[in-house]
């Protein structure tokens, strides 16, 4: 990677981390097949802020969902039969979860309920979704990860829109991941991990896609994951394989590398705090958040469609 400017280096700081009454060291299903067996006491994934400045996060292997309060104290929301992923608020009171297992289900946090949302696309099961997002008009952005990669480009892309029809962008990703729009919403960035880069997907009136690009390439064992969008434009990606979070200008220059404490593996990021002007990070390695400043606010994060 040639660089005309270097850029700025800054280290994420150590937020709060899981309570060691959550960690469960034991072996799990989920971390046989992606962590080689490894005993994994947690990894955590899809942080999202509510109204009142708390930030959610998923738990995978142990399907649960934490709620921790300004202060980093950590609160049980929810354990259930599932593996969830990226999250994202309907409304102030039900979280939308990527569930690698059940598709798209929906968590009423004050109960700790979870229903089905949307379990399968014409009678056929999900790979495996992993992260989403909503636009300005409610419209939904979900990824179907499974265990694509290289060796098997058929991840997809998919839009829900709010009349309920769903729309396959895009279906030969290699492990379609992270989702973040453009201040404007006419491009999506998609973080393709086992590419090791981040594409670039126009957003086209009358609904396609066309001109899909390469935006940035990363390099590492392990590529691009959860991505953020600040209000300059920047593209945030989260690179758990080199444990740092690149910042990127429109140009996809890193103009900042925000790295994670030695081992972190940063899996997923979003922008909370006085303004949206903190950057916390999920090293899922150590069961942590980690935080950093940021000069530039979060861009604000949509929910879905009010009903008609």
């Amino acid at each position: 990677m040639f660089l005309l400017e270097a850029p700025q280096i800054r280290p994420l700081e150590p937020f709060t981390s899981l309570p060691e009454a959550y960690r469960r060291r034991e072996r799990s299903e989920w971390a046989d097949a992606n962590r080689g067996g490894t005993v994994t006491d947690s990894f955590l994934e899809g942080p999202v802020f509510d109204g009142a400045g708390n930030l959610y996060v998923a738990d995978i292997p142990w399907g649960r969902i934490f709620r921790i309060d300004p202060q980093g104290a950590w609160s049980l929301v929810a354990e259930y039969g599932g593996e969830p992923n990226g999250m994202k608020f309907l409304d102030a009171d039900t979280l939308l979860i990527a569930d690698y297992k059940n598709g798209l289900v929906r968590l009423h946090v004050p109960s700790g309920t979870v229903t089905p949302f949307l379990e399968r696309r014409n009678s056929e099961r999900f790979k495996g979704v992993n992260d989403l997002t909503f636009d300005a008009e409610g419209n939904l952005y979900f990824t179907d990860q499974g265990q694509s990669g290289l060796h098997d480009p058929s991840g997809r892309l998919y839009r829900l829109r709010p009349s309920g029809q769903l729309d396959l962008l895009l279906a030969n990703v290699p492990s379609p991941n992270g989702v973040a729009l453009s201040p404007d919403g006419r491009v999506l960035y998609l973080a393709a991990t086992r590419g090791n880069c981040v594409w670039r997907v126009p957003l086209l009136p009358d609904g396609s896609v066309a001109k899909v690009g390469q935006f940035f390439t990363s390099y590492g064992p392990s590529g691009p994951d959860g991505l953020a969008v600040d209000a300059e434009g920047r593209v945030l990606v989260a690179n758990p394989g080199l444990g740092v979070v690149w910042v990127l200008n429109g140009r996809a220059e890193p103009v900042e590398v925000l790295r994670g404490v030695p081992g972190s593996s940063t899996t997923n990021l979003a922008f909370g705090g006085p303004g949206r002007r903190g950057l916390f990070v999920t090293d899922s390695t150590h069961g942590q958040i980690l935080h950093a400043p940021m000069s530039a606010a979060g861009l604000p994060v949509h929910r879905a469609a009010p009903l008609s």
